[in-house]
């Protein structure tokens, strides 16, 4: 069984609000879930009050292989805040680095073939003085 947490929303029109479930990804969007973990409140101001979930419950799901839609692990990742915002700028910074470790390499082999020119260069001038000493 592929067990799936995603929102599940309820709720009057115009008015939303979601469960977050783990739920048999076979099941239609309103069809019962296996669990209720929390829920998503996309009204409230601030992203830390939006989204509760039971976290031991979701880590339980996640250890049996239950795979969170890409908007669960989003607004989980929002909620978490200063350490969400701290994997983020750990994950720039690395790919800073790799982006200027890969101008530096292009920098270096657009200045190699100089290089090698001035070395064949040398050689065919010390090749030439060779056959005028000669």
């Amino acid at each position: 069984m592929a067990v799936k947490i995603r929102l599940q929303r309820v709720g009057r029109p115009n008015l939303a609000f979601y469960r977050v479930v783990a739920v048999d990804s076979r099941r239609p969007a309103q069809g019962k879930p296996l669990e209720i973990l929390g829920s998503y409140n996309p009204r409230l101001l601030k992203s830390k009050d939006k989204i509760t979930v039971k976290q031991d419950r979701y880590d339980y799901w996640l250890s049996v292989g239950a795979k969170p839609s890409d908007t669960v692990a989003s607004l989980l990742k929002a909620a978490l805040g200063k350490n969400a915002e701290a994997d983020g700028a750990k994950v720039k910074a690395k790919a800073r680095r790799k982006a200027d470790a890969k101008a530096k390499a292009a920098e270096e082999a657009k200045n190699a073939p100089k290089e090698e020119e001035t070395k064949a260069e040398a050689k065919a001038e010390a090749k030439a003085e060779a056959k005028d000493e000669a």
